[in-house]
């Protein structure tokens, strides 16, 4: 039996970096798997990306306030699903944020905050309870005019997801997709061992926390540390809360362990959005979900399964 080895590509797919790692027996066969997951990533680009205006999520956009859109049962299964995670998480999660006015900068050109008239005129489109879906139909309607849908906190995850289930069907027995950090494993290294993450001290990007196995399942780290802004010795994150147009502060990262790369990818972005408390208290509800708090003290707070190797 030959033996097999990872083999691993980076490409730049969805306008983010990707890694593709696959175990193979040689290189001929390898590409033929990547080139797979290369597709399948490309398919559900063309189906959720809103920047393509020929697209049913543009048309979905096109159509706000005016009428349903009929759409593909993958997308209306995948806006539901979204729907499911907005309801959980309060609307900290919401794909409607597409409809936000851009107010806040974190290139560093931001001089002063916003005025309160403005932040609140920034989320007046936004509302996941304003997203009508008729099942029978497969139809999606927004009701409110110049209301839009994207899915920038969720899309590389579902493709991470899709395109790991693809190469786990045609028999690769073992992988890596990495999506810009959404990280989605099956299978083992070919040493036996689990894949390992490393939870990074976002104070020092060099120092590890710890060590974590995956077992089939996905990662997502989320981080503030890159994208800020200061005004009053307060610290305000480029994730901003969907409900009420500030920005997030308090977190410096969010790592969330899960099934699927899906649901870690929005689970990250709402726990930023909740806050430490509140979102520690909402993981510890789920089932299957872990999840890794860095707060802005670099204090590290973890939900109550997680097994940290502490380097």
């Amino acid at each position: 039996m030959v033996a097999q080895r990872p083999y691993k590509q980076n490409l730049i797919l969805m306008g983010s970096s990707f890694d593709i790692t696959v175990i193979a027996e040689d290189s001929v066969k390898a590409n033929e798997y990547i080139q797979l997951a290369i597709n399948e990533i490309e398919r559900i680009e063309k189906l959720i990306s809103s920047w393509d205006k020929n697209s049913q999520t543009s048309l979905i956009n096109k159509n706000a306030g005016v009428v349903p859109v009929r759409v593909d049962k993958e997308l209306f299964q995948f806006i539901e699903r979204a729907l499911k995670i907005s309801k959980l998480t309060d609307g900290a999660f919401d794909i409607s944020y597409a409809s936000m006015d851009k107010i806040w900068k974190f290139d560093g050109s931001m001089s002063q905050m916003p005025s309160e008239k403005e932040i609140k005129a920034s989320v007046s489109k936004v509302g996941y309870k304003n997203i009508i879906l008729n099942k029978d139909k497969t139809t999606v309607f927004l009701k409110v005019k110049g209301m839009k849908i994207g899915f920038g906190a969720i899309g590389k995850g579902y493709a991470a997801d899709m395109a790991k289930a693809l190469l786990a069907k045609e028999g690769v027995t073992a992988g890596i997709i990495n999506a810009s950090g959404d990280m989605n494993t099956w299978g083992k290294q070919p040493n036996g061992k689990e894949w390992m993450i490393a939870i990074t001290n976002p104070l020092n990007k060099n120092k590890a926390f710890g060590l974590l196995p995956i077992t089939n399942g996905a990662v997502v780290t989320s981080g503030n540390y890159e994208k800020h802004v200061t005004f009053n010795g307060k610290r305000y994150s480029h994730i901003i809360d969907p409900r009420t147009g500030y920005p997030s502060s308090g977190i410096l990262s969010v790592t969330v362990f899960a099934p699927k790369a899906e649901l870690a990818d929005a689970l990250a972005t709402s726990v930023f959005v909740m806050g430490k408390e509140v979102g520690l208290n909402r993981i510890n509800q789920l089932p299957n979900v872990e999840c890794v708090i860095v707060d802005d003290n670099g204090t590290l707070n973890i939900s109550k399964n997680i097994k940290i190797d502490v380097l």
